[in-house]
């Protein structure tokens, strides 16, 4: 810990974790000083490979800027029977206030479709951190494609999940109105991830719904209101 007083921070972005050992330690992101999350690796997942993946969760998020998020990183070559993560987190909550991070959901997987009613906590990651549906993405393709092949460029380009229907009974594989429908030439590139899905669902068959949840956008062929979501359109 005291090791961690003496550092400077540096900012959370390629440039600065590519710098950083891919080797087991511990480390802590800091929002205007405050540190909000402490975390560990082990040596199958060192601190560069994590640190990139947090660079990468922060992106496309209202009221967060890359450049807002700092770091500091030390390597650890061996860990003792003690939690280090929990002692750093009782110590900074201690001394420093919440690391409101680590208990907030910030990086979690997608929790599937039996979780998309679940409601939003007023102080996790996702209630304060939005996704920004009107961030630039630069999609890889041309017009005149099938929907499925536009949302796969766009998953690409999203820090966070994007859930469509599939087939029925082969959920690995796209809905049919999914592979049917073509998407003419987007009129303006790059496009924000709602224009994107303007057009996507200007050419669906009646029925599909885009609905913005927090931390990730799902499309299903449904009608429906979300307590903790934003519908983004219908077709």
């Amino acid at each position: 810990m005291s090791e961690f007083a003496k550092m400077e921070s540096a900012s959370l972005i390629h440039e600065h974790t590519q710098q950083v050992p891919d080797e087991q330690g511990v480390y802590q992101l800091l929002v205007g000083g405050q540190v909000v999350y402490v975390g560990k690796t082990d040596a199958d997942s060192g601190l560069r490979g994590r640190l990139r993946k947090h660079a990468w969760t922060i992106q496309h998020r209202q009221n967060l800027k890359p450049s807002d998020v700092q770091f500091k990183a030390a390597r650890v070559f061996v860990f003792t029977a003690m939690d280090l993560e929990k002692l750093l987190i009782r110590h900074y909550a201690e001394t420093a206030g919440e690391v409101w991070w680590n208990f907030s959901g910030f990086g979690s997987n997608d929790p599937g479709r039996n979780r998309d009613t679940t409601e939003l906590k007023a102080a996790g990651f996702d209630a304060v951190y939005p996704i920004d549906l009107d961030h630039p993405v630069e999609i890889k393709t041309d017009g005149g494609v099938p929907v499925a092949r536009v949302l796969d460029a766009l998953r690409a380009e999203l820090p966070f999940t994007l859930r469509a229907e599939g087939e029925a009974g082969k959920v690995r594989k796209p809905h049919p109105d999914l592979v049917n429908s073509i998407v003419p030439t987007f009129e303006t590139k790059p496009s924000t991830t709602r224009q994107v899905f303007d057009a996507v669902l200007a050419v669906l068959p009646s029925g599909w719904q885009a609905t913005a949840l927090p931390g990730r956008i799902i499309m299903y062929r449904e009608n429906r209101e979300y307590s903790a979501g934003v519908v983004i359109g219908r077709s």
